[in-house]
């Protein structure tokens, strides 16, 4: 069956970037975050450096990276290694062995998914309060999502393919 009505539906008129650079405490379920709507450089991944290290946890941190270029320049290593800051460098194409991967899929399925949000200023915000209300509206979701469960194989054969 064909039919003469015209359906428009509404996209993004452009491409405008939002990035949520952010570290996860699997412990505490504590997210702390930079945002920007430029790019993320070694610079931004400094500055969440700073605010880590500002928590004043006192206890050994260590952070858990993929293996983008700006996590590995001199200037994250030698800030990182000035605070006290372990990196762990996760292998390529690992990214189900990082706990924040599970937190942004969460977030894209909360606010992104089939929702179309009218500006760009409307799309920040609704990313925004999801992140804000971690620890309140979707703290029962974060408990279960956010657990330290790996499943890990011992005596497992190889097989050459």
């Amino acid at each position: 069956m064909w039919c003469a009505v015209r359906l428009f539906v509404r996209a993004a008129s452009g491409r405008q970037r939002y990035n949520v650079l952010g570290a996860f405490n699997a412990v505490t379920h504590e997210l702390i975050g930079v945002t920007n709507d430029t790019y993320v450089t070694a610079t931004t991944v400094c500055e969440l450096l700073h605010k880590i290290a500002a928590r004043g946890l006192g206890i050994p941190i260590t952070l858990v990276l993929d293996n983008a270029r700006y996590q590995h320049c001199d200037l994250v290593q030698s800030l990182a290694g000035t605070l006290g800051i372990e990196l762990l460098f996760l292998p390529s194409y690992s990214p189900n062995l990082n706990l924040i991967e599970r937190l942004w899929k969460f977030v894209k399925k909360s606010v992104l998914n089939s929702r179309h949000q009218g500006s760009f200023a409307q799309f920040r915000h609704a990313i925004d309060q999801c992140l804000h209300e971690l620890p309140t509206v979707h703290r029962s979701s974060i408990q279960t999502l956010m657990t330290l469960n790996f499943q890990t194989f011992d005596d497992v054969s190889m097989l050459g393919a």
